[in-house]
Protein backbone atom coordinates (compact mmCIF):
# COMPACT_ATOMS: atom_id res chain seq x y z
CA UNK A 1 0.00 0.00 0.00
CA UNK A 2 1.38 3.21 -1.22
CA UNK A 3 1.42 6.47 1.08
CA UNK A 4 -0.98 8.18 -1.03
CA UNK A 5 -3.78 4.93 -0.87
CA UNK A 6 -2.95 5.44 3.17
CA UNK A 7 -3.77 8.58 2.86
CA UNK A 8 -6.81 7.59 0.68
CA UNK A 9 -8.00 4.86 3.12
CA UNK A 10 -7.92 6.87 6.70
CA UNK A 11 -9.64 9.97 5.63
CA UNK A 12 -12.32 8.08 3.58
CA UNK A 13 -12.48 5.82 6.58
CA UNK A 14 -12.62 8.77 9.52
CA UNK A 15 -15.40 10.28 7.70
CA UNK A 16 -17.34 7.25 7.17
CA UNK A 17 -16.77 6.68 10.65
CA UNK A 18 -18.42 10.05 11.71
CA UNK A 19 -21.52 9.88 9.51
CA UNK A 20 -22.28 6.23 10.72
CA UNK A 21 -21.13 7.21 14.72
CA UNK A 22 -23.86 9.83 14.89
CA UNK A 23 -26.91 6.96 13.50
CA UNK A 24 -26.53 5.09 16.98
CA UNK A 25 -24.62 7.52 19.42
CA UNK A 26 -27.90 9.79 19.96
CA UNK A 27 -29.92 6.40 21.05
CA UNK A 28 -27.86 6.55 24.09
CA UNK A 29 -28.28 10.11 24.74
CA UNK A 30 -32.55 10.68 24.06
CA UNK A 31 -33.02 9.90 27.98
CA UNK A 32 -31.07 13.42 28.38
CA UNK A 33 -31.88 15.58 25.70
CA UNK A 34 -35.76 14.65 26.83
CA UNK A 35 -34.61 15.79 30.51
CA UNK A 36 -32.68 19.01 29.27
CA UNK A 37 -34.94 20.26 26.09
CA UNK A 38 -38.57 18.95 27.72
CA UNK A 39 -38.66 17.03 24.62
CA UNK A 40 -41.57 14.55 23.85
CA UNK A 41 -41.93 11.28 22.48
CA UNK A 42 -42.77 13.02 19.11
CA UNK A 43 -39.95 15.29 19.57
CA UNK A 44 -37.12 12.27 20.57
CA UNK A 45 -38.08 10.05 16.84
CA UNK A 46 -38.02 12.86 14.90
CA UNK A 47 -34.28 13.83 16.23
CA UNK A 48 -33.52 10.28 15.09
CA UNK A 49 -35.89 9.49 12.07
CA UNK A 50 -34.84 13.25 10.70
CA UNK A 51 -31.14 12.41 10.20
CA UNK A 52 -32.30 8.75 8.72
CA UNK A 53 -34.64 9.34 6.35
CA UNK A 54 -32.90 12.35 5.13
CA UNK A 55 -30.01 10.19 4.99
CA UNK A 56 -31.55 7.43 2.98
CA UNK A 57 -33.26 9.77 0.47
CA UNK A 58 -30.63 11.37 -0.43
CA UNK A 59 -28.21 8.49 -0.33
CA UNK A 60 -28.17 7.73 -4.42
CA UNK A 61 -28.51 11.20 -5.72
CA UNK A 62 -25.46 11.99 -3.98
CA UNK A 63 -23.61 9.18 -5.52
CA UNK A 64 -24.68 10.68 -8.80
CA UNK A 65 -23.75 14.04 -8.09
CA UNK A 66 -20.44 12.10 -7.11
CA UNK A 67 -20.17 11.22 -10.44
CA UNK A 68 -21.20 14.58 -12.41
CA UNK A 69 -19.22 17.28 -10.30
CA UNK A 70 -16.14 15.45 -8.70
CA UNK A 71 -15.78 12.69 -6.20
CA UNK A 72 -13.96 14.91 -3.80
CA UNK A 73 -15.66 17.95 -4.63
CA UNK A 74 -18.90 16.29 -3.13
CA UNK A 75 -17.09 14.43 -0.13
CA UNK A 76 -15.31 17.65 1.21
CA UNK A 77 -19.05 19.92 0.67
CA UNK A 78 -20.75 16.74 2.57
CA UNK A 79 -18.04 16.95 5.32
CA UNK A 80 -18.58 20.84 5.75
CA UNK A 81 -22.06 20.45 5.73
CA UNK A 82 -22.03 17.68 8.36
CA UNK A 83 -19.66 19.16 10.25
CA UNK A 84 -21.14 22.64 10.48
CA UNK A 85 -25.12 20.96 11.20
CA UNK A 86 -23.15 19.02 14.30
CA UNK A 87 -22.29 22.31 15.74
CA UNK A 88 -26.41 23.78 14.86
CA UNK A 89 -27.28 20.74 16.83
CA UNK A 90 -24.91 20.86 19.54
CA UNK A 91 -26.16 24.78 20.04
CA UNK A 92 -29.95 24.00 19.93
CA UNK A 93 -31.70 26.26 22.63
CA UNK A 94 -34.97 23.83 22.13
CA UNK A 95 -36.11 20.64 19.87
CA UNK A 96 -37.19 22.58 16.83
CA UNK A 97 -34.06 23.88 16.28
CA UNK A 98 -32.00 20.21 16.60
CA UNK A 99 -34.75 18.24 14.29
CA UNK A 100 -34.18 20.60 11.68
CA UNK A 101 -29.94 20.97 12.12
CA UNK A 102 -30.64 16.72 12.42
CA UNK A 103 -31.89 17.12 8.70
CA UNK A 104 -28.90 19.05 7.52
CA UNK A 105 -26.76 16.62 9.09
CA UNK A 106 -28.46 13.78 6.95
CA UNK A 107 -27.70 15.98 3.90
CA UNK A 108 -24.40 16.05 5.14
CA UNK A 109 -24.29 12.61 5.86
CA UNK A 110 -25.45 11.40 2.21
CA UNK A 111 -22.88 13.08 0.48
CA UNK A 112 -20.26 11.72 2.23
CA UNK A 113 -20.70 7.30 2.23
CA UNK A 114 -21.39 6.50 -1.25
CA UNK A 115 -18.39 9.06 -1.84
CA UNK A 116 -16.21 8.20 0.15
CA UNK A 117 -16.68 4.46 -0.88
CA UNK A 118 -16.28 5.18 -4.79
CA UNK A 119 -13.11 7.33 -3.59
CA UNK A 120 -11.95 4.68 -1.85
CA UNK A 121 -12.18 1.98 -4.62
CA UNK A 122 -10.91 4.19 -7.43
CA UNK A 123 -7.62 4.76 -5.26
CA UNK A 124 -6.60 0.74 -4.91
CA UNK A 125 -6.55 -2.03 -7.63
CA UNK A 126 -8.57 -4.61 -8.16
CA UNK A 127 -5.90 -6.91 -6.58
CA UNK A 128 -5.90 -5.00 -3.62
CA UNK A 129 -9.37 -3.61 -3.10
CA UNK A 130 -10.45 -6.38 -0.65
CA UNK A 131 -8.09 -5.43 1.81
CA UNK A 132 -8.66 -2.03 1.70
CA UNK A 133 -12.54 -1.94 1.41
CA UNK A 134 -11.69 -5.03 4.27
CA UNK A 135 -10.34 -2.21 6.36
CA UNK A 136 -12.96 0.48 5.95
CA UNK A 137 -15.38 -1.58 6.69
CA UNK A 138 -13.52 -2.56 9.65
CA UNK A 139 -13.49 0.90 10.93
CA UNK A 140 -17.07 1.72 9.71
CA UNK A 141 -18.31 -1.34 11.81
CA UNK A 142 -17.34 -0.07 15.15
CA UNK A 143 -19.04 3.23 14.98
CA UNK A 144 -21.99 1.14 14.86
CA UNK A 145 -20.55 -1.46 17.64
CA UNK A 146 -19.02 1.30 19.92
CA UNK A 147 -22.37 3.51 19.03
CA UNK A 148 -24.03 3.53 22.42
CA UNK A 149 -21.44 3.17 24.63
CA UNK A 150 -19.81 6.09 22.89
CA UNK A 151 -22.79 8.49 23.33
CA UNK A 152 -23.05 7.13 27.31
CA UNK A 153 -19.79 7.87 27.72
CA UNK A 154 -19.91 11.50 26.25
CA UNK A 155 -23.01 12.38 28.17
CA UNK A 156 -22.44 10.93 31.01
CA UNK A 157 -18.74 12.85 31.51
CA UNK A 158 -19.90 15.88 29.79
CA UNK A 159 -23.33 16.55 28.34
CA UNK A 160 -25.64 15.71 25.64
CA UNK A 161 -24.41 18.65 22.88
CA UNK A 162 -20.46 16.70 22.95
CA UNK A 163 -22.09 13.79 21.10
CA UNK A 164 -22.42 16.56 18.57
CA UNK A 165 -19.50 19.35 18.96
CA UNK A 166 -16.76 16.22 18.64
CA UNK A 167 -18.09 16.18 14.62
CA UNK A 168 -16.29 19.90 14.60
CA UNK A 169 -12.57 19.21 14.68
CA UNK A 170 -12.69 15.95 12.92
CA UNK A 171 -14.49 17.57 9.91
CA UNK A 172 -12.59 20.81 10.58
CA UNK A 173 -8.90 18.11 9.82
CA UNK A 174 -10.67 16.03 7.11
CA UNK A 175 -11.84 18.97 4.57
CA UNK A 176 -8.23 20.12 4.19
CA UNK A 177 -6.58 16.76 4.11
CA UNK A 178 -9.39 15.33 1.48
CA UNK A 179 -8.67 18.58 -0.63
CA UNK A 180 -4.49 18.12 -0.51
CA UNK A 181 -4.59 14.53 -0.28
CA UNK A 182 -7.37 12.53 -2.85
CA UNK A 183 -7.37 13.36 -6.33
CA UNK A 184 -10.46 14.83 -7.95
CA UNK A 185 -12.08 12.19 -10.24
CA UNK A 186 -15.12 11.91 -12.36
CA UNK A 187 -17.41 9.13 -12.97
CA UNK A 188 -19.93 8.28 -15.74
CA UNK A 189 -22.58 10.91 -16.40
CA UNK A 190 -26.60 10.07 -15.12
CA UNK A 191 -28.91 12.11 -15.10
CA UNK A 192 -29.84 13.05 -11.41
CA UNK A 193 -33.26 11.58 -10.89
CA UNK A 194 -35.19 14.84 -9.28
CA UNK A 195 -38.87 13.53 -9.84
CA UNK A 196 -37.74 10.40 -8.34
CA UNK A 197 -36.08 11.88 -5.31
CA UNK A 198 -38.61 14.40 -4.53
CA UNK A 199 -41.35 11.73 -4.42
CA UNK A 200 -39.69 9.26 -2.38
CA UNK A 201 -39.15 11.85 -0.17
CA UNK A 202 -42.77 13.20 0.25
CA UNK A 203 -44.04 9.55 -0.22
CA UNK A 204 -41.62 9.14 3.39
CA UNK A 205 -42.19 11.92 5.26
CA UNK A 206 -45.79 11.53 4.91
CA UNK A 207 -46.32 7.80 6.22
CA UNK A 208 -43.57 8.73 8.75
CA UNK A 209 -45.70 11.86 10.09
CA UNK A 210 -49.44 9.92 10.16
CA UNK A 211 -47.07 7.29 12.51
CA UNK A 212 -45.46 9.83 14.56
CA UNK A 213 -49.28 12.04 15.06
CA UNK A 214 -51.63 9.15 15.13
CA UNK A 215 -51.72 9.16 19.19
CA UNK A 216 -51.49 12.92 19.70
CA UNK A 217 -53.72 14.60 16.93
CA UNK A 218 -55.90 10.89 16.42
CA UNK A 219 -55.93 8.18 13.99
CA UNK A 220 -59.37 9.55 12.57
CA UNK A 221 -58.00 13.05 12.25
CA UNK A 222 -57.88 15.00 8.94
CA UNK A 223 -53.95 15.63 9.99
CA UNK A 224 -53.27 12.04 10.20
CA UNK A 225 -55.54 10.58 7.62
CA UNK A 226 -53.66 13.46 4.90
CA UNK A 227 -50.67 12.79 5.60
CA UNK A 228 -51.19 9.05 5.23
CA UNK A 229 -52.78 9.84 1.86
CA UNK A 230 -50.04 11.89 0.91
CA UNK A 231 -47.48 9.39 1.16
CA UNK A 232 -49.20 6.93 0.08
CA UNK A 233 -49.91 8.34 -3.17
CA UNK A 234 -46.65 9.61 -3.73
CA UNK A 235 -44.95 6.19 -2.88
CA UNK A 236 -47.25 5.09 -5.89
CA UNK A 237 -46.46 7.74 -8.13
CA UNK A 238 -42.82 7.18 -7.09
CA UNK A 239 -42.84 3.70 -8.43
CA UNK A 240 -44.78 4.26 -11.88
CA UNK A 241 -42.66 6.97 -12.34
CA UNK A 242 -39.16 4.81 -11.76
CA UNK A 243 -40.80 2.45 -14.08
CA UNK A 244 -41.09 4.66 -16.85
CA UNK A 245 -37.91 6.65 -16.35
CA UNK A 246 -34.45 6.01 -18.46
CA UNK A 247 -32.37 6.47 -15.63
CA UNK A 248 -34.44 5.34 -12.60
CA UNK A 249 -33.35 6.32 -8.78
CA UNK A 250 -33.88 2.36 -8.43
CA UNK A 251 -33.50 -0.21 -10.34
CA UNK A 252 -37.54 -1.20 -10.48
CA UNK A 253 -37.01 -4.20 -13.01
CA UNK A 254 -34.83 -6.00 -10.19
CA UNK A 255 -37.82 -6.35 -7.78
CA UNK A 256 -38.88 -9.23 -10.12
CA UNK A 257 -36.03 -11.02 -8.79
CA UNK A 258 -36.81 -13.23 -5.95
CA UNK A 259 -34.11 -12.87 -4.31
CA UNK A 260 -33.38 -9.04 -5.05
CA UNK A 261 -36.91 -8.01 -3.76
CA UNK A 262 -37.10 -10.67 -0.65
CA UNK A 263 -33.21 -9.90 0.46
CA UNK A 264 -34.41 -6.18 0.49
CA UNK A 265 -37.81 -6.68 2.29
CA UNK A 266 -36.20 -9.13 5.25
CA UNK A 267 -33.54 -5.92 5.05
CA UNK A 268 -35.97 -3.21 5.85
CA UNK A 269 -37.99 -5.43 8.47
CA UNK A 270 -34.52 -6.18 10.18
CA UNK A 271 -33.48 -2.77 10.60
CA UNK A 272 -37.36 -1.68 11.59
CA UNK A 273 -37.17 -4.14 14.07
CA UNK A 274 -33.43 -3.07 15.10
CA UNK A 275 -33.70 0.64 15.14
CA UNK A 276 -37.01 -0.03 17.15
CA UNK A 277 -35.91 -2.07 19.85
CA UNK A 278 -32.65 -0.07 20.24
CA UNK A 279 -34.79 3.66 20.54
CA UNK A 280 -36.73 2.11 23.47
CA UNK A 281 -34.15 0.21 25.01
CA UNK A 282 -31.76 2.66 25.28
CA UNK A 283 -34.29 4.84 27.22
CA UNK A 284 -35.40 2.14 29.10
CA UNK A 285 -32.33 1.28 31.03
CA UNK A 286 -32.67 4.71 32.07
CA UNK A 287 -35.95 5.99 32.42
CA UNK A 288 -37.75 2.67 34.00
CA UNK A 289 -34.54 1.30 35.40
CA UNK A 290 -32.61 4.25 36.98
CA UNK A 291 -28.78 3.59 35.05
CA UNK A 292 -27.06 6.83 33.65
CA UNK A 293 -26.16 6.58 29.84
CA UNK A 294 -22.85 5.15 30.12
CA UNK A 295 -25.03 2.36 31.99
CA UNK A 296 -27.48 1.91 29.18
CA UNK A 297 -24.87 2.16 26.71
CA UNK A 298 -23.42 -0.84 28.21
CA UNK A 299 -26.13 -2.96 28.97
CA UNK A 300 -26.49 -2.71 25.23
CA UNK A 301 -23.65 -4.68 24.38
CA UNK A 302 -24.34 -8.42 24.11
CA UNK A 303 -26.75 -6.61 21.33
CA UNK A 304 -23.79 -4.97 19.34
CA UNK A 305 -21.34 -6.86 20.33
CA UNK A 306 -22.49 -10.24 19.36
CA UNK A 307 -22.82 -8.75 16.06
CA UNK A 308 -19.03 -8.93 15.26
CA UNK A 309 -18.76 -11.98 17.70
CA UNK A 310 -20.89 -14.35 15.04
CA UNK A 311 -21.25 -12.50 11.56
CA UNK A 312 -17.64 -13.69 10.98
CA UNK A 313 -19.21 -17.12 11.34
CA UNK A 314 -21.73 -16.57 8.84
CA UNK A 315 -20.94 -15.19 5.84
CA UNK A 316 -18.22 -18.09 4.89
CA UNK A 317 -21.31 -20.56 5.29
CA UNK A 318 -23.36 -18.49 3.20
CA UNK A 319 -22.85 -20.16 -0.07
CA UNK A 320 -22.76 -23.74 1.46
CA UNK A 321 -25.94 -23.32 3.27
CA UNK A 322 -28.01 -20.79 1.33
CA UNK A 323 -28.88 -17.13 2.04
CA UNK A 324 -32.83 -18.35 2.65
CA UNK A 325 -31.65 -20.34 5.47
CA UNK A 326 -29.66 -18.07 7.74
CA UNK A 327 -32.44 -15.07 7.00
CA UNK A 328 -35.47 -16.97 7.84
CA UNK A 329 -33.94 -18.05 11.01
CA UNK A 330 -32.17 -15.14 11.86
CA UNK A 331 -35.21 -13.10 11.72
CA UNK A 332 -37.07 -15.83 13.73
CA UNK A 333 -34.33 -15.57 16.37
CA UNK A 334 -34.50 -11.73 16.26
CA UNK A 335 -38.60 -12.36 17.00
CA UNK A 336 -37.56 -14.73 19.97
CA UNK A 337 -35.06 -12.58 21.19
CA UNK A 338 -37.03 -8.99 21.33
CA UNK A 339 -40.39 -10.84 22.70
CA UNK A 340 -38.55 -12.76 25.57
CA UNK A 341 -37.28 -9.05 25.72
CA UNK A 342 -40.70 -7.38 25.81
CA UNK A 343 -42.06 -10.41 28.36
CA UNK A 344 -38.73 -10.33 31.14
CA UNK A 345 -38.06 -6.74 30.84
CA UNK A 346 -39.55 -4.99 33.76
CA UNK A 347 -38.86 -2.48 36.33
CA UNK A 348 -37.73 -4.51 38.49
CA UNK A 349 -35.84 -6.90 36.26
CA UNK A 350 -32.15 -8.05 37.36
CA UNK A 351 -30.26 -7.74 34.24
CA UNK A 352 -28.88 -10.84 33.90
CA UNK A 353 -32.04 -11.70 32.82
CA UNK A 354 -31.68 -9.83 29.73
CA UNK A 355 -28.51 -11.13 28.67
CA UNK A 356 -29.51 -14.21 27.19
CA UNK A 357 -32.57 -12.57 24.97
CA UNK A 358 -29.98 -9.73 24.12
CA UNK A 359 -27.47 -12.31 22.93
CA UNK A 360 -30.60 -14.25 20.90
CA UNK A 361 -31.29 -11.49 18.97
CA UNK A 362 -28.29 -10.47 17.97
CA UNK A 363 -27.03 -13.35 16.58
CA UNK A 364 -30.40 -12.97 14.62
CA UNK A 365 -29.47 -10.02 13.50
CA UNK A 366 -25.66 -11.40 12.55
CA UNK A 367 -26.82 -13.88 10.52
CA UNK A 368 -29.60 -11.95 8.50
CA UNK A 369 -27.49 -8.84 7.31
CA UNK A 370 -24.69 -10.51 4.97
CA UNK A 371 -27.01 -13.42 4.04
CA UNK A 372 -29.67 -10.36 3.09
CA UNK A 373 -26.54 -8.38 1.59
CA UNK A 374 -25.51 -11.93 -0.59
CA UNK A 375 -28.99 -12.63 -1.82
CA UNK A 376 -29.29 -9.21 -3.11
CA UNK A 377 -26.10 -8.78 -4.73
CA UNK A 378 -26.52 -11.93 -5.77
CA UNK A 379 -29.68 -11.86 -8.05
CA UNK A 380 -28.28 -9.07 -10.03
CA UNK A 381 -25.97 -8.99 -13.15
CA UNK A 382 -22.48 -7.88 -12.09
CA UNK A 383 -23.67 -4.81 -13.82
CA UNK A 384 -25.99 -4.04 -11.45
CA UNK A 385 -24.28 -4.30 -8.30
CA UNK A 386 -23.86 -0.72 -7.70
CA UNK A 387 -27.28 0.12 -8.22
CA UNK A 388 -28.51 -2.70 -5.65
CA UNK A 389 -25.69 -1.53 -3.35
CA UNK A 390 -27.41 1.47 -3.12
CA UNK A 391 -31.09 0.82 -2.76
CA UNK A 392 -29.82 -2.06 -0.15
CA UNK A 393 -28.82 0.95 2.03
CA UNK A 394 -31.45 3.28 1.38
CA UNK A 395 -34.30 0.88 2.04
CA UNK A 396 -32.15 -0.62 5.77
CA UNK A 397 -31.97 3.32 6.79
CA UNK A 398 -35.47 3.72 4.83
CA UNK A 399 -36.52 0.83 7.41
CA UNK A 400 -34.93 2.28 10.91
CA UNK A 401 -36.95 5.25 10.56
CA UNK A 402 -40.19 3.24 9.90
CA UNK A 403 -39.13 0.84 12.66
CA UNK A 404 -39.05 3.90 15.21
CA UNK A 405 -41.99 5.70 14.00
CA UNK A 406 -44.56 2.01 14.32
CA UNK A 407 -42.89 1.19 17.17
CA UNK A 408 -43.71 4.67 18.98
CA UNK A 409 -46.88 5.06 18.16
CA UNK A 410 -47.62 1.72 20.01
CA UNK A 411 -45.52 2.90 22.86
CA UNK A 412 -47.84 5.74 23.26
CA UNK A 413 -50.99 3.83 22.61
CA UNK A 414 -49.80 2.21 26.32
CA UNK A 415 -47.54 3.85 28.11
CA UNK A 416 -45.08 6.97 27.95
CA UNK A 417 -43.34 9.26 30.00
CA UNK A 418 -44.84 10.38 32.91
CA UNK A 419 -43.26 7.85 35.58
CA UNK A 420 -41.09 4.76 35.44
CA UNK A 421 -44.31 2.96 35.85
CA UNK A 422 -45.65 4.43 32.52
CA UNK A 423 -43.01 3.29 30.64
CA UNK A 424 -42.98 0.66 31.44
CA UNK A 425 -46.51 0.19 30.35
CA UNK A 426 -45.47 1.09 27.04
CA UNK A 427 -42.14 -0.85 26.78
CA UNK A 428 -43.81 -3.90 26.31
CA UNK A 429 -46.04 -3.68 23.87
CA UNK A 430 -43.47 -1.47 21.60
CA UNK A 431 -41.01 -4.42 22.27
CA UNK A 432 -43.87 -7.10 20.98
CA UNK A 433 -44.22 -4.82 17.96
CA UNK A 434 -40.62 -5.01 17.14
CA UNK A 435 -41.24 -9.12 17.40
CA UNK A 436 -44.08 -8.62 14.99
CA UNK A 437 -41.71 -6.72 12.25
CA UNK A 438 -39.13 -8.81 12.51
CA UNK A 439 -41.69 -12.01 12.31
CA UNK A 440 -42.90 -10.30 9.21
CA UNK A 441 -39.52 -10.30 7.93
CA UNK A 442 -39.34 -14.44 8.90
CA UNK A 443 -41.86 -14.73 6.00
CA UNK A 444 -40.52 -12.70 3.41
CA UNK A 445 -37.15 -14.45 3.51
CA UNK A 446 -39.34 -17.72 2.83
CA UNK A 447 -39.57 -16.14 -0.70
CA UNK A 448 -35.58 -16.37 -0.76
CA UNK A 449 -34.73 -18.76 -3.65
CA UNK A 450 -33.23 -21.87 -2.07
CA UNK A 451 -29.50 -22.66 -2.04
CA UNK A 452 -29.87 -24.66 -5.47
CA UNK A 453 -32.45 -22.25 -6.76
CA UNK A 454 -31.03 -19.22 -8.08
CA UNK A 455 -31.98 -16.71 -10.03
CA UNK A 456 -31.48 -17.81 -13.38
CA UNK A 457 -28.17 -17.23 -15.48
CA UNK A 458 -27.50 -13.85 -14.24
CA UNK A 459 -26.89 -14.90 -10.54
CA UNK A 460 -22.98 -14.34 -9.64
CA UNK A 461 -21.75 -15.38 -5.66
CA UNK A 462 -20.71 -11.92 -4.18
CA UNK A 463 -17.31 -11.86 -1.91
CA UNK A 464 -18.39 -13.00 1.64
CA UNK A 465 -18.82 -9.93 3.36
CA UNK A 466 -15.97 -8.79 6.12
CA UNK A 467 -17.01 -9.29 9.88
CA UNK A 468 -17.98 -5.41 10.00
CA UNK A 469 -19.37 -4.89 6.62
CA UNK A 470 -22.28 -7.40 8.04
CA UNK A 471 -22.70 -4.59 10.88
CA UNK A 472 -21.72 -1.49 9.22
CA UNK A 473 -25.13 0.37 9.74
CA UNK A 474 -24.17 3.44 7.40
CA UNK A 475 -21.58 2.61 5.32
CA UNK A 476 -22.24 2.27 1.58
CA UNK A 477 -21.04 -0.41 -0.31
Amino acid sequence: MTTAQRWVLGITAVASFMVVLDVMVVMTALDAIRTDLGASLEDLEWTVTAYTLTFAVLLMPAAALGERFGRRRVLIVGLSVFSLASAACALAPGVGWLVAARVVQGVGAAGVTPVALAVLSAAFTPQRRGAALGLFAGVTGLATLGGPVVGGVVVEAASWQWIFWLNLPIGAVLVPLAWRRIDEAYGTTRRLDVVGMVLIAVGCFGVVWALVRGNAAGWDSPEVLGALAVGIVAVAAFVRWELRSPQPMLPMPFFARRGFAAGNAATFLMFAAMFGAVFFLAQFFQAAQGTGPLGAGLRLAPLTVTLSVVAPLVGPQIGRIGERSFVTTGMAALAVGFGWLGIVATRDAAYVTLVVPLVVAGVGASMVIPAAQSAVLGAVPASGTGAASGTFNMLRQLGGAFGIAVTAAVFAGYGGYGSAVAYGDGFGPALATVAGMALLGAFAAGALPSRDRRDGEDYIQPPNPTPVQATSDGAGR
